[in-house]
């Protein structure tokens, strides 16, 4: 009885070896056999390549090269706030607030709200995107990652935007809003998400 043949896996770091070497490799008279319209087809998957231009893209470095760059530009521009210059938006506690009448806390551009629902749990922590912001239908359309941090830098809420634009977790403190926020800062900022 024959033992089942276990292939070989390919780690990250061997992926970008391989990917180093068939860039760096020089190719007499090489130039760019497919259009960037054939690139960015197989990129958003509305047309695969064929068999002859999977050939001609991996027999040419420099057409590699422009699969690469275009493929690099593509992932950077879905990040949230690309397209819109939106990179973060920052909110203040407000003076009178207390642990009592702290319900919502809204950013100084208007753009996001932060709400605070008490449950069995203790705390629920609401982010939600403005209807009226300019990135809005954008926002909820990708379904944008973003983060909420307390005015010290330690992380409230992250996750994506629903349907509603809405991002919601279980508050993350033992201490309730308005005393801790009191405590870190007494402001608060929101980010796409990976951004500090």
């Amino acid at each position: 009885m024959k033992e089942n043949a276990v292939k070989p896996t390919t780690t990250g770091l061997e992926a970008r070896l391989q990917e180093q070497l068939l860039l760096a490799r020089a190719v007499p008279g090489d130039r760019l056999m497919l259009a960037d319209a054939t690139l960015l087809q197989a990129l958003d998957g509305s047309r695969p390549l064929t068999p002859a231009e999977r050939t001609a893209l991996q027999a040419s470095p420099l057409t590699l090269k422009r699969f690469r760059q275009l493929a690099l530009q593509r992932h950077h521009a879905a990040q949230p706030g690309h397209a819109t210059g939106w990179n973060g938006s920052q909110g203040l506690l407000r003076a009178a607030a207390t642990a009592t009448v702290l319900e919502t806390l809204r950013t100084q551009d208007g753009y996001w709200t932060l709400d605070f629902v008490p449950s069995e749990q203790g705390w629920r922590v609401i982010l939600a995107l403005c209807a009226d912001a300019p990135f809005a239908a954008l926002a909820v359309q990708q379904g944008w990652r973003v983060q909420v941090h307390d005015g010290a830098g330690q992380l409230m809420l992250h996750g994506a935007l629903d349907d509603d634009g809405e991002c919601e977790a279980a508050w993350p403190h033992a201490a309730a809003p308005a005393s801790y926020l009191q405590q870190h800062g007494a402001s608060f900022v929101v980010t796409p998400a990976g951004q500090r």
